[in-house]
């Protein structure tokens, strides 16, 4: 069955329970998953000398956004364990779903998109909340700090740092010339948070044909950056970039952490 039939199904009730059924028969999630986790090591293993020694092995966050939860459940049956949501009540609502709960219990939930500060608790109260990408304030990450140290108590919350590699004025992030002073205030105020590195989302559709992408070397550009600024080993700042059109390039160049979302559940269901 194809992904385009997918989505036609998807447009009524029945289709839905139809193609789900259709799904679990022929364990089409898990064979495009398999073949991103083979595309995956490909491109690491064709990484320069110098990038590889920088980067580990790659992970891949399973971008689930608008994906039922019977989707997640034959991902992880599959061996993923990384899932990306991008819209809080959409991650709200998995995470605490009985089923997923029960049969994913290992599951590690990256919040992915945009998060509002009456947000937070929500987010911090999710089962197997792994990782926050978006922090791209001090005022952002102090309110994360509070409620985690308030929630989790002697817990940490792994985050990371948003950067507007692009300069678009509807993406989120911070922008790079004040990356280094925004890194700096979580390592240094927000003990209850654990950075493991920078993420961008940048311009969509970058034709690599035409070079590298910009938005990934002024990614790296500000690794360099916030290394040299605040003494901090490379091999400590992850780089989270690279999503379905992308990752490959996003490897090579040296992204530690991508997320990939139709190419593994088939294209998006958009929200009216």
């Amino acid at each position: 069955m194809s992904f385009n039939m997918c989505s036609v199904l998807f447009n009524t009730s029945a289709g839905c329970k139809q193609m789900l059924r259709m799904m679990a028969e022929c364990g089409e999630v898990g064979r495009a998953l398999k073949c991103v986790l083979e595309r995956v090591s490909a491109a690491a293993k064709a990484r320069s000398p110098d990038v590889a020694a920088l980067c580990p092995q790659p992970r891949l966050v399973a971008v689930s956004k608008t994906k039922p939860k019977e989707m997640v459940i034959e991902a992880y049956s599959a061996g993923q364990r990384h899932f990306g949501e991008n819209y809080v009540q959409e991650l709200i609502d998995k995470g605490h779903d009985d089923q997923i709960l029960m049969e994913c219990p290992d599951i590690k939930w990256h919040m992915i998109g945009h998060l509002q500060s009456n947000k937070i608790k929500k987010i911090i109260d999710v089962p197997n909340l792994y990782c926050i990408e978006t922090i791209d304030s001090m005022k952002l990450a102090t309110a994360v700090n509070s409620a985690v140290q308030k929630n989790l108590q002697d817990k940490k919350l792994k985050v990371f740092v948003q950067v507007n590699t692009s300069d678009e004025e509807n993406k989120s992030g911070v922008h790079p010339d004040n990356v280094n002073e925004l890194v700096s205030h979580i390592l240094q105020n927000c003990s209850h948070l654990d950075l493991v590195g920078i993420m961008t989302i940048g311009a969509f559709d970058h034709d690599i044909s035409k070079g590298p992408n910009p938005d990934f070397e002024r990614l790296l550009m500000c690794r360099a950056s916030v290394c040299e600024s605040l003494c901090l080993d490379p091999k400590d700042v992850e780089l989270s970039m690279g999503m379905s059109s992308d990752f490959e390039h996003a490897i090579l160049v040296g992204s530690t952490n991508v997320r990939v979302g139709s190419t593994i559940f088939g294209a998006r269901v958009i929200k009216k």
